[in-house]
């Protein structure tokens, strides 16, 4: 959404130019299919440890990858330095108004569907998905509460929020890579600032909870980072409320997509898993 809306901002004459941006898989798919559309040249930095999946889709989508750093934030300075050496248009994944624009089309969506609705949970990594939600939400109904959701091992907007000022962090330790985020944009902060009521954390042991439930139960797949609003809801403490949680990203192979299941199930005590040792005597394994 977000990426569509600022490349159709692309003048004519500046499309030669090209496109880059930096991501952890999601924003990166939206740039190079957004430029495949336009005709515009995309380059796209994603951090090494990227999942196949979502460098292969990229790649499947226009887009040309190159693999840099072992997170956003060193992905992010390398697509910087290119975009500065080739003159290239930066797509920033969200510290851009018209990038957050286009993610606030979710909440008039919510609006449309559930218009009395109170509570809206969304996912932060940097902040452009709640920003945009937030300020089309609170300019249609002021009284609906935004809350935001970082896994713990990456809240630098929660921390920014508390402070009332940007944090940032040393290092991030997360499974959601898709949020995984150092530090928080300067537009984002100051929206979120203004327009966000509260921003909660979920583990990490959450999040697979989270992705077996919502498999299991309603055969959605959505990756770690796309299940943090829904694992929330624990920690929101209403009732007879009517509130829209975001699942945003379902990119994983199906090696993680086993793993995540066969911890999931582990946590849950239905499945066990053990070593034994045996002499090497026929009948052993029988006894």
């Amino acid at each position: 959404r977000g990426a569509f809306n600022k490349i159709s901002a692309i003048s004519e004459e500046n499309k030669d130019k090209g496109v880059i941006c930096s991501s952890a898989g999601n924003h990166a798919q939206g740039v190079a299919y957004a430029s495949s559309l336009a005709k515009i040249h995309s380059t796209i930095v994603m951090p090494k440890t990227t999942p196949y999946l979502k460098v292969q889709a990229t790649k499947d989508f226009g887009g040309n990858v190159v693999l840099a750093g072992s997170c956003y934030d060193d992905a992010y300075k390398h697509a910087q330095k290119m975009a500065k050496e080739e003159g290239a248009i930066f797509i920033h994944p969200f510290d851009d108004m018209d990038v957050i624009l286009g993610q606030g089309t979710v909440a008039l969506e919510i609006l449309e569907e559930l218009p009395d609705i109170d509570i809206i949970l969304c996912p932060i990594g940097g902040g452009g998905l709640i920003s945009g939600i937030a300020l089309y939400a609170k300019e249609i109904n002021p009284d609906i509460r935004i809350i935001g959701v970082q896994a713990e091992g990456a809240n630098a907007m929660q921390r920014s929020f508390k402070a009332g000022k940007i944090q940032k962090l040393d290092s991030v330790n997360t499974m959601a890579e898709g949020i995984a985020v150092k530090k928080p944009g300067e537009v984002t902060f100051n929206i979120v600032q203004q327009y966000v009521d509260d921003i909660i954390t979920v583990s990490d042991n959450a999040l697979v909870e989270c992705f077996l439930t919502l498999s299991e139960r309603h055969k959605l797949i959505a990756e770690t980072s796309g299940v943090a609003a829904l694992a929330a809801l624990k920690k929101i403490s209403v009732k007879n409320k009517k509130i829209a949680t975001i699942i945003s990203g379902g990119n994983m192979d199906m090696l993680t997509i086993s793993s995540l299941i066969n911890s999931g199930l582990v946590s849950r005590g239905r499945l066990f898993c053990f070593c034994i040792e045996v002499p090497n005597i026929p009948g052993q394994l029988l006894k």
